[in-house]
């Protein structure tokens, strides 16, 4: 399982290459942005939303943990997606903007964490549903959702003549 230094790199490396994506996002017009390319979220903004709607959701269930982390406080100003594929905005700067206060908030609830919180099981319900699972190893999932459709984006980005350049988790491990 995670260690709370795990999830501190993992929220660090979410941040960064969120900002990286949006910026080469923004090289796009819209029209580019929001045209199917076929993608299970359809399109760029689509698969972006999907991002968005996908912390939304986890980051909701992650205010049961007994803990009552500080930091998830910011979310019951955030309104619960209509489901996986909820559209925010269709516009890239709304939709940073979001994404930029959900980074915060997962960032602060990294730093917030400790390893014992990382072991606690945590309970929420989902569309299969009652679940009970281990806290650190849901982490684990929410952060591998980004990295799955960051990926997606970015080969949607590719296809359009854009290169976001280096997405290896490996640049920001230290070196020792």
């Amino acid at each position: 399982m995670p260690t709370r230094e795990d999830v501190l790199l993992f929220a660090s490396y979410n941040a960064s290459m969120n900002t990286k994506l949006y910026a080469a996002a923004a090289g796009l017009p819209k029209e580019a942005l929001t045209a199917d390319r076929g993608a299970f979220f359809g399109s760029v903004i689509g698969t972006l939303n999907h991002i968005v709607a996908g912390d939304t959701i986890w980051l909701r269930r992650f205010m049961a943990h007994p803990s009552d982390f500080r930091a998830l406080k910011a979310m019951a100003d955030i309104a619960a997606p209509t489901g996986l594929a909820h559209i925010y905005s269709d516009d890239l700067d709304a939709l940073l903007i979001h994404r930029t206060r959900l980074d915060s908030i997962i960032s602060a609830l990294a730093a917030e964490l400790s390893d014992s919180d990382l072991a606690q099981p945590l309970s929420y319900r989902n569309s299969r549903g009652d679940q009970r699972r281990n806290f650190g190893a849901l982490l684990l999932h929410f952060f591998n959702h980004h990295t799955h459709h960051r990926g997606q984006v970015s080969t949607l980005l590719s296809q359009s003549g854009v290169d976001i350049g280096v997405t290896d988790l490996l640049d920001w491990i230290p070196v020792q």
